[in-house]
């Protein structure tokens, strides 16, 4: 008996140590989108009985909890179930099916709806990098950036090229006009300082995207207890500590400071997330590219925002 189980135990093992290569944080590029996006998925317990998962986004822009994992012959396989039925439909949402092969250290995917006859999305992954930089007080100010000169959209250019383009420029106000594009800025940044200036009006819903990565949700929500969705929260991941929401139709502000993965965020005054952990990326992302330098996105797809500032000020050694 013993020696029966010694062999079975050598048959498994080297089948769970492959398995495992596909644990760990995997940042991804969709191929093929007409508007430029990244995912972002953490497995943990591939290659045992136990394995667990999250997965930015497959609906609601939210973090979602994967449901089934499995790897067969060699292929990673995983599913997500949305959670309640369509607008009309009474019946569960059909389940996203991730499929995926480690090749040379990446990952190599498709994505496709359960019962859909058309063809699976494509998406590869690299591994999300090892990001060493803390806001320890050692970061010195260069030189602010105004990324809005308040007369036009100069430095600004649209996220989505088949969308209608409706942003524009009145009394040194930057508005949009949904449905529209989110708007991305043409340079990119590091670590920096941020100081915007924003409004909104009833049942607004926006956000800012940072390296183009990173939102920071604008939402409409004075007086609301804070959650993962409310305004200045990292969205989906980290709630503010309170809710510094001012009512409609009020100039709010937003001071950002981000180092590496340490983000802060003061909103109207208030710091509402200190020096917090930024695990990977939000459903805002158009990149996948954690290590680089990225550009900001300011959402303009969901509803009104209405921006009057917006000055960078980059943190060097």
């Amino acid at each position: 008996m013993r020696t029966l189980l010694g062999v079975l135990l050598l048959t498994v093992c080297p089948a769970f140590s492959a398995d495992s290569g596909f644990n760990g944080r995997w940042d991804i590029t969709t191929v093929g989108e007409g508007r430029p996006r990244a995912w972002w998925v953490e497995l943990t317990g591939v290659g045992t009985p136990s394995p667990s998962g999250k997965f930015v986004s497959a609906y609601a822009g939210d973090m979602n909890v994967i449901d089934k994992i499995s790897v067969e012959n060699g292929e990673l396989v995983f599913a997500i179930v949305p959670k309640g039925g369509g607008a009309k439909a009474k019946q569960p949402q059909a389940a996203r099916i991730y499929r995926a092969q480690l090749v040379d250290g990446k990952l190599d995917g498709t994505v496709a709806v359960e019962g859909q006859t058309r063809p699976p999305t494509k998406w590869k992954a690299v591994r999300a990098p090892v990001i060493n930089e803390k806001d320890d007080g050692t970061w010195k100010e260069g030189k602010p950036v105004a990324l809005f000169n308040g007369k036009d959209l100069t430095g600004w250019k649209a996220l989505n090229s088949s969308a209608e383009m409706k942003w524009s420029v009145k009394d040194g106000v930057l508005r949009n006009e949904p449905p529209t594009t989110d708007i991305v800025s043409e340079r990119s940044f590091w670590n920096y300082k941020l100081h915007a200036d924003f409004r909104i009006v009833e049942h607004s819903n926006s956000g800012i995207g940072l390296r183009g990565r990173y939102e920071i949700q604008i939402l409409e929500d004075y007086g609301k207890p804070p959650n993962t969705h409310s305004a200045a929260a990292l969205y989906s991941r980290i709630a503010p500590s309170v809710n510094a929401s001012k009512p409609v139709g009020e100039w709010q502000s937003y001071d950002i400071r981000l180092v590496g993965r340490q983000l802060t965020v003061v909103h109207n005054g208030i710091k509402v997330l200190d020096k917090v952990e930024i695990e990977g990326l939000t459903a805002i992302a158009d990149n996948a590219d954690e290590g680089e330098p990225g550009p900001f996105i300011v959402q303009g797809d969901h509803s009104y925002v209405e921006i009057k500032s917006f000055v960078v000020t980059p943190l060097m050694h």
